[in-house]
This record gives C-alpha cells, structure tokens and sequence, in this order.
C-alpha cells in the first residue's frame, strides 16, 4: 500500500534547535559552550536529553522553571525562524501531492499549540504529553497509527534520530525516514542500525521523490529481502 500520512518529529527535522537550547543555558545562567557540552555528553550515553538539566543544575524543577519562562514571556520552544529551510517546502511540495502532513513528537502540550500557531502547512499537530506516550515507546507509535485512521505500512515517520524515530518506527510497521542532519547526524549515521531505515536521507527536499520511488520499487526490494 502506498505510504498516504507523514509524520514529522520536530526539534532538528523541521526545526533547528540551537536558539532553543541556548535560551535554556541563558535562562539558567549556564554558559553555552557548557551547556551544548554536556548536552553532547548526554546524547552519547544514550540518555534522555532533558538529563542535561540535572546534570548543570542539580535538583531543578524543570516544570517551575518552564513555567517561569512562560510567565516571563520566553517559553515558547519553537518560533519559524528556527524552521531549517527545507522545512516548508518540503511540507508545500508533500500536501500537493496529497500526503496527510503531520507533526508528532516528544514535547509538552504548550509546545505543541504554540507549533500549532507558527501557520505551517499541517494537517495535525500532537505532542507525546496529548498522547500519554513518549518516543521511543511503542505506545507513542501506536497512537499515530489510531489517529491516522490508516494503516501502519501507510504512514512513514521522518526523524532525526534512530533509537526515538527510525528504529521504534519500524517496529511499529510504518515507513521509516531517517533524517541524518543534527547531532545525531554524527552520532547514529554510521551505525550498523541506520541500515533499518527504510529510506535515509540528507534534505528533506529529497523526500517526496524518496516516498514515490520507495511506493514504486522500494516495497518490492524489502518484501524480497531474506
């Protein structure tokens, strides 16, 4: 069956996430090189990203703290000047042809609406804290496929990482994209696993031919595979 939804994961897929992590040092009074330093760290081990808050500034709140931000008029996560420029395009170029287009990924119902507003090309915008599961849960992959209404072999799930996108994607039965541009670029594209992915690329300008050629030939040459 031919791939009919996209979901997109957010931060370094659609969007680049260094004026977001950099406010975050700012806002704790951590110097920056710092920060990305130990958030690189983090990455590496293979722990959750938001570690990196515990590890510069033990024993934080991190929700009083989001709330803070809020209440100081700097809580929103994502603005469109973060948007890489593939980002819209490729979104434009993949409604035109009919994909449902849509955002999933780990982040807080705040950040999901205030996404939401940002006036994107998108059908749905859902977050892991409306869903009540988080990457890399099967959970989280199983709600995507209810409330896209189609089949999991229909929806292909395009991200940045493979242990929270591409692998637990796969497992799910959807198409998975791996996007190698971020840390994670570095981190995961030369892994024996990026193979899994269905389809790796480096623009999201790439994608929409990727999906009709994966449709057209692509699912042949997996079903043949031993």
């Amino acid at each position: 069956m031919p791939v009919r939804v996209v979901f997109f994961d957010l931060g370094e897929t659609l969007f680049d996430e260094t004026r977001p992590w950099g406010a975050w040092a700012d806002w704790l009074g951590v110097p920056r090189l710092t920060f990305f330093g130990v958030l690189g760290g983090v990455i590496e081990r293979g722990e959750h990203h938001r570690r990196v808050f515990e590890i510069v500034r033990p024993g934080v709140d991190l929700a009083r703290e989001r709330a803070a931000r809020v209440a100081a008029g700097g809580g929103a996560w994502f603005d469109r000047a973060d948007l890489y420029p593939d980002a819209v395009p490729c979104l434009h170029a993949l409604r035109a042809e009919g994909y449902q287009v849509r955002l999933a990924g780990n982040h807080t119902t705040e950040e999901e609406f205030s996404v939401g507003g940002l006036g994107l090309p998108l059908d749905v915008v859902t977050s892991a804290a409306a869903c009540g599961f988080e990457k890399p849960a099967p959970g989280f992959f199983a709600h995507l496929v209810e409330v896209a209404g189609v089949r999991a072999e229909e929806i292909a799930y395009v991200g940045d990482r493979l242990d929270n996108d591409v692998l637990p994607a796969r497992a799910a039965g959807m198409v998975a994209v791996f996007l190698r541009r971020g840390p994670w670029r570095y981190l995961h594209a030369d892994r024996p696993e990026a193979a899994r992915a269905h389809l790796r690329l480096d623009s999201l300008a790439e994608l929409p031919a990727a999906l009709r050629d994966f449709d057209r030939i692509g699912r042949r040459i997996e079903q043949e595979r031993p």
